[in-house]
């Protein structure tokens, strides 16, 4: 079956969108170790615009922490550049990953992440925890846009703080 090009929600209200995501769930990623827990991100406005990025997890207990920044670079603010390079080295040629909002619920409280090569994904919700209708009608969307979701990981939340 072939697919068409991967699509971005036609907008974003990036003000909305910013505060803590938790990861339920996402294909794998050499950057994230697939035994990692309690993952979340928290984007916030930086005064240039773009918005930082902090992402936490725990990994055999511990805390690991990536800062990053992520610039815009459609009109709609649904597609995204991120770069998790220290500050200085940001410049550097493709070292930015894709970041673009595939689906949104209207309350901002769900959100499908990918990228148009289809090799990363996540769902992200406000909540550690998302019930099974609102997990089956986002993870349709993935698949109704071609990806693979047959190496999902489920992430689990314990409920221990990664802040």
């Amino acid at each position: 079956m072939t697919h068409s090009d991967v699509v971005a929600i036609p907008s974003l209200d990036l003000q909305r969108y910013l505060g803590t995501w938790y990861e339920i769930a996402r294909l794998p990623m050499r950057y994230e170790p697939a035994n990692a827990t309690d993952v979340s991100a928290h984007y916030a406005l930086d005064e240039d615009g773009k918005v930082n990025v902090r992402n936490r997890c725990r990994v055999e207990g511990k805390v690991e922490e990536s800062v990053g920044q992520a610039t815009p670079v459609d009109a709609g603010n649904s597609k995204l550049e991120v770069s998790f390079l220290p500050e200085g080295l940001r410049w550097i040629p493709f070292t930015k990953g894709d970041y673009w909002v595939l689906k949104l619920d209207a309350d901002y409280q769900v959100a499908l992440v990918g990228t148009p090569n289809r090799e990363y994904l996540w769902l992200l919700a406000r909540q550690p925890q998302l019930d099974a209708a609102s997990r089956l009608l986002f993870l349709d969307e993935a698949r109704r846009q071609g990806f693979d979701l047959s190496k999902l990981i489920d992430t689990p939340h314990t409920g221990a703080p990664t802040a």
